[in-house]
């Protein structure tokens, strides 16, 4: 029997059933990740294995550095062929991460490749899957059909012309891609340098001359316009916690008048004036009926060497311990008093804070719109079958399971979509076992439709996207 068969992480019979005839062949909405829209716009023909796995891909670059893989195989400039080979010698000594899990799911659903993947097999494995990725079934758009994916939320900053995915929606593409505003950059105060040249970027953009703070927010605003014109129904903030020590209007315009004339704020006066901002787009959202989403707890950066070299996002972040339930708190209840709390997901990146925000959410339920706060999938480092499993033990223990609206890749790449299969498994098979214990009903009619709901319908539901009909993608 091949590593990866149709009963894979399918522990019993009922985990089986529920799986085949519940979740498998539900479409996807993949609401959070980073793929650039400017390859799904020009439908992407990958040269290569390389191109459509490893490229960008710092899930893979840790592991290979941690086997003792030279950084010129990971990110410098080896050949394509021999940063692959690289990757399949450090496969086997993935055993128990998710990786050799990932891979091999991959391996078989993009390319029906059966072969785990290692140093004797991989020349075989990169011709077999390079003649793949030369057919119209593996383009950007190829994949997103093959995958049945119904809409997909990029991750955009807000001085982006959203050009491409303009073009995505002239095209005609059965699924829908939105952009996400994710205006991080807004709240760097204490970096003036890159602070000023993306305020005069965003001056340009809005066709704004930003003076002063009014005329800043004036141009955010008319950028979060422009997203929703566009389609955009999200906006994202990555946090290493909320901040909520909120100042008056004239603190921050102080804060802001400072940054533009060069001074970096203190940390101080950044965490007042981000406190300032997130108030002013939790608004925004709340307006225009947008999802707000709060991915927070990374430590990010953590090798200032690495960061040097090779700059963000490129395998040196973990997990951070920053307390997180009082400021969380002081800020969703800040935009609550004033009636200004929009939707919201919140993603924890250290399981220890897992109870406190699957708790959190139910202080701030409104009793209209089901499932209105929500604890958001396993991210980052807890998008393991571990980390999924807590994630759904603690919203189950202490909230409401059947309101959840499922999973995502938080992927740059497009060969992630089978992470969204492994979700389902990972949920069947911990339903199943609860029924085969007596612990739930052995009822399809009451587990079957809440594992399609948390699969697909409450995502289609919750995020006020334009989707098409389900039977266009089964």
């Amino acid at each position: 029997m091949p590593f990866i068969h149709d009963d894979f992480l399918l522990n019993t019979k009922t985990a089986r059933r529920l799986y085949h005839e519940r979740a498998a062949r539900l479409p996807i909405i993949d609401y959070h990740n980073h793929l650039p829209p400017r390859d799904i716009a020009r439908n992407r023909q990958f040269e290569d294995l390389f191109e459509a796995w490893l490229e960008g891909d710092h899930y893979k670059w840790r592991a290979m550095r941690a086997n003792g893989v030279d950084e010129r195989y990971c990110t410098g400039d080896a050949p394509h062929e021999e940063k692959f080979l690289a990757w399949a010698r450090t496969v086997p000594h993935t055993l128990r991460n998710p990786l050799y899990h990932w891979t091999h799911l991959e391996l078989k659903r993009y390319f029906e490749i059966d072969e785990r993947l290692d140093e004797k097999t991989a020349p075989a494995i990169w011709e077999a899957a390079n003649a793949r990725l030369a057919t119209p079934d593996l383009t950007t758009q190829g994949i997103l059909r093959k995958f049945r994916v119904a809409a997909l939320c990029t991750t955009d900053d807000p001085t982006d012309d959203l050009l491409y995915h303009r073009a995505i929606a002239a095209s005609g593409l059965a699924t829908r891609v939105y952009p996400a505003f994710r205006p991080d950059k807004a709240l760097t105060v204490h970096q003036p340098e890159a602070f000023n040249s993306w305020v005069d970027t965003l001056a340009q953009v809005s066709d704004t001359e930003i003076r002063r703070l009014p005329e800043f927010l004036d141009a955010l605003e008319k950028r979060h316009t422009f997203f929703h014109e566009c389609g955009g129904r999200l906006s994202d903030h990555g946090l290493s916690q909320c901040y909520a020590d909120f100042p008056s209007e004239a603190t921050a315009a102080a804060i802001f008048d400072a940054a533009r004339s060069g001074r970096a704020a203190s940390p101080d006066d950044h965490a007042r004036f981000a406190a300032y901002l997130m108030l002013f787009f939790g608004r925004l959202d709340a307006r225009r009926g947008w999802t707000k989403q709060l991915h927070l707890g990374a430590l990010r950066n953590g090798s200032s060497r690495g960061y040097r070299l090779l700059g963000p996002d490129t395998g040196f972040d973990s997990i951070g311990d920053w307390p997180q339930a009082q400021a969380l708190s002081a800020y969703l209840d800040r935009l609550d008093q004033e009636n200004a709390l929009p939707r919201v997901i919140l993603y924890n990146n250290n399981p220890t804070d897992n109870y406190v925000f699957a708790t959190m959410i139910g202080n701030f339920q409104d009793g209209v719109t089901p499932g209105k706060m929500q604890f958001g999938a396993g991210w980052w480092f807890l998008d393991t079958k571990e980390g999924i499993e807590w994630q759904l033990n603690a919203l189950s223990n202490v909230g409401l399971l059947s309101r959840f609206i499922g999973m995502l890749t938080d992927s740059r790449s497009f060969l992630s979509y089978p992470r969204h299969e492994y979700f389902r498994r990972v949920l069947c098979n911990l339903l199943g076992r609860d029924i085969e214990r007596g612990e739930i009903p052995d009822d399809d009619d009451l587990v079957g439709p809440m594992i399609e709901n948390i699969c697909f319908h409450n995502a289609r539901n919750y995020l006020g996207l334009d989707i098409p009909p389900l039977d266009t993608f089964l």
